[in-house]
């Protein structure tokens, strides 16, 4: 039995379900069993089991009999009643701990590049508190640390207005180069890291197959559109009509500094395909398309 953490959410959902279908038996964490999202990890075959990573008693019950555990759940995702120090510091510190208690052989958790107990961020502070809790447990753990993924941030401040047919809004100058990944890729990486020796006791760094500008980002949408996208650019720290502040101070951050990854070595060794951008973004495009003519069939 293997248990998944954030199995309701969109990095989960993937772990979950690929983890089924190899022929896994795996326990899913969920708050509401009834939700939809719920009904459709037992569909597919997962056991459900009651709990929350604010409820320490109810992870202890979780991690019962479980030979591994792979955890994706943060605050981010949630919004509010959940916080960073209530999920990701707390929450996270419960899960490791009932863990420990209950005998985990395997963890492998999903952290974030720059994930550090003393950065000055508080998600990535958080994190970081994670990730030594990890390696002072006693458990064969890994800590996966992707670079912002292509489905999120992408798709919030590009994809979604290009969509739409509106404009977009760029913060700087948007040529800060960054390793954006895939969601499938990480799953990908997380269960071949959950499988493999070798992978225990280390913090892994991904990324995609190359750096990538938001400017990069817009201009493969304009391509696989057909069309150009009208753009505007605010100094970072501005705030945007829209954009809740919170995104407005994390695209204002990444404006300085570059993120490039090197992971060609890095996939290879767990037999991963890297997703482009160019990828990504005519899928998502294709999607988009097709679901707009089953709309008007």
């Amino acid at each position: 039995m293997i248990l998944v953490i954030g199995a309701t959410g969109q990095l989960g959902g993937f772990i979950a379900r690929r983890l089924l279908l190899r022929g896994d038996a795996v326990r899913a964490l969920v708050r509401d069993p009834a939700s939809a999202a719920a009904r459709d990890l037992a569909d597919a075959g997962a056991h459900l089991v009651l709990g929350d990573l604010t409820d320490a008693a109810s992870l202890r019950t979780a991690c019962e009999s479980v030979r591994g555990i792979i955890t994706t759940a943060n605050s981010m995702s949630r919004g509010d009643p959940d916080t960073i120090e209530s999920v990701d510091r707390r929450g996270n510190a419960n899960l490791v701990d009932a863990a420990v208690e209950q005998g985990v052989r395997r963890f492998v958790f999903i952290s974030a590049l720059g994930a550090d107990a003393h950065h000055p961020m508080p998600l990535l502070q958080a994190k970081g508190e994670t990730e030594q809790r990890l390696r002072e447990s006693g458990m064969e753990w890994t800590v996966l640390q992707p670079d912002f993924y292509m489905d999120m941030l992408p798709m919030a401040v590009v994809g979604a207005p290009a969509l739409a047919g509106g404009a977009v809004t760029l913060v700087g100058e948007g040529r800060r180069r960054h390793s954006m990944v895939a969601i499938s890729d990480v799953a990908d990486y997380a269960l071949a890291a959950f499988d493999s020796d070798d992978a225990v006791g280390q913090a892994l760094q991904i990324g995609g197959p190359e750096p990538v500008a938001w400017r990069d980002v817009l201009a493969a949408f304009e391509r696989h559109l057909g069309r150009e996208i009208p753009v505007s650019f605010v100094a970072p720290g501005q705030p945007i009509d829209g954009m809740p502040g919170m995104l407005c101070g994390l695209l204002a951050a990444l404006e300085t500094y570059d993120s490039p990854l090197d992971t060609g070595r890095l996939a290879k060794r767990f037999g991963v395909v890297p997703t482009s951008l160019d990828d990504f973004v005519h899928a998502v495009v294709a999607a988009a398309r097709g679901g707009a003519q089953m709309r008007t069939a």
